[in-house]
């Protein structure tokens, strides 16, 4: 049976794709993993990377004895995907991405990390910094936005994947963007698709960014469509 990976976005967990997991569960041998710090995962003391992330999804490879895998991600997981098959590409198989943003510079970073300011979650979304409390527990959940949004900056100083990165990546790759998505643009997710030698496109209609919002079983349909 095919393995897949199923990756987190940004200051989420592994727990958010619990409902993905079982709409895949029959077709596939399903994996999912928390990033350090995320839902209650140990908090590392280094800085939150791209590499780093890159690294443990290696690391927890390696412990389940698997040497390549196909690889969806969610957002920022599905940037870790594309580092990884960057520079790890002999552990990848097929990746598919939703609702990844490939575009950083400093000024797309300043204004991503104003929706990363702890203090006015709290304020105007009680809700929401109670979520995440409980998402992250033990950890504290504004450390976890704090070195969020270092590495923001830091990809916005110097983006990981660079333009000329993608003619080099080889592997079949689902880019897939909600039509609603106020946070990725179409333009450049096209502009990664037709930089890719393997990419294909999807539009999900009447879908917006947040992972809670995407319609999980259209989801699986795609994923088992482009994988086989």
């Amino acid at each position: 049976m095919q393995a897949i990976l199923l990756l987190h976005g940004a200051i989420g967990a592994a727990d958010q794709l619990s409902r993905l997991e079982e709409e895949l569960t029959g077709s596939f041998a399903v994996h999912r993993l928390s990033f350090s710090g995320h839902g209650g995962s140990p908090l590392t003391a280094e800085n939150f990377s791209m590499k780093l992330f890159a690294t443990e999804v290696i690391e927890f490879l390696d412990k389940k004895g698997i040497a390549s895998i196909s690889i969806f991600g969610y957002s920022m997981g599905g940037y870790v995907a594309m580092y990884l098959a960057k520079y790890h590409p002999e552990i990848i198989n097929k990746i598919i991405t939703l609702a990844t943003k490939f575009n950083w510079d400093e000024t797309i970073a300043a204004n991503e990390t104003k929706m990363l300011n702890a203090a006015k979650i709290e304020e105007k979304l009680p809700d929401f910094a109670a979520a995440l409390q409980k998402r992250h527990a033990p950890n504290n959940w504004k450390t976890v936005l704090e070195k969020t949004a270092a590495m923001l900056i830091e990809m916005g100083k110097d983006n990981p994947l660079k333009a000329g990165d993608y003619p080099t990546i080889q592997h079949p790759v689902l880019l897939m963007l909600g039509d609603r998505d106020k946070m990725v643009t179409l333009d450049e997710t096209v502009a990664v698709y037709k930089n890719l030698p393997k990419a294909q496109l999807a539009i999900l209609p009447n879908t917006a960014h947040p992972i809670e919002m995407v319609n999980q079983a259209r989801l699986a349909y795609e994923i088992r469509l482009f994988l086989g």
